[in-house]
C-alpha cells in the first residue's frame, strides 16, 4: 500500500493551508503515520514567501515552526502527486475543479472536497479566511483545521 498524500488548497497559502498542513503534521506523528503532507494556493502572489507572521505565530503557539515554509501555487502535476486534495473553502474547490486535468493522459487521481467535510456536523462549511482579520481569527482557523486534521488520522487508524 502506497503512503497516503494530502495536499491543502487555499487562495494564496500562506494562511490557512499552511495551518493545515502543520495540524496534520503534528497529527500524524502523534499518531505514528506516515503521511505525504503539503499545501499550496490557487493563486500564486506569494509563492516563495513564508506564511503571514500571524500564522507563524499561532503555530507556534502550539509548539509547530512554520516559519520555513513556502508559499507556492497549485501545479498540474498535484493532481496525481496527491490523494487527496482539500480546499479550504467553496471557491477554491470550484477553482481546484476547473483547474483540474482532465485529459486521458492526465486525469486526475486526486479526490477533491472540503477539509471540513472531514468533520462530522461541518460538512459544506469553509474554514474562515483570517488574512483580513486578527489574532483570534487565526486561532478560530487553527481550532477548525486542527479538528479535521484529528478526523483525518482517526480516518487512517
Amino acid at each position: 500500500m502506497s503512503q497516503p498524500s494530502i495536499l491543502f488548497v487555499c487562495l494564496g497559502n500562506i494562511c490557512r493551508s499552511p495551518l493545515a498542513e502543520a495540524a496534520l503534521r503534528a497529527e500524524a506523528i502523534a499518531a505514528g503515520l506516515a503521511i505525504s503532507i503539503d499545501s499550496a494556493g490557487t493563486g500564486g502572489w506569494h509563492a516563495g514567501n513564508p506564511p503571514d507572521p500571524r500564522a507563524i505565530a499561532e503555530a507556534e503557539r502550539h509548539g509547530i515552526d512554520i516559519s520555513h515554509y513556502r508559499a507556492r501555487k497549485v501545479r498540474r502535476e498535484d493532481f496525481q502527486r496527491f490523494g487527496n486534495i482539500y480546499a479550504l473553502d467553496q471557491q477554491n474547490l470550484r477553482d481546484l475543479k476547473r483547474i483540474a486535468p482532465n485529459g486521458l493522459l492526465t486525469r486526475s487521481t486526486a479526490r477533491l472536497s472540503l477539509l471540513m467535510d472531514m468533520v462530522p456536523g461541518r460538512e459544506g462549511t469553509a474554514v474562515i479566511d483570517p488574512y483580513g482579520g486578527t489574532a483570534d481569527d487565526f486561532a478560530q482557523t487553527w481550532a477548525d483545521v486542527s479538528v479535521a486534521a484529528r478526523a483525518i488520522v482517526s480516518r487512517m487508524l
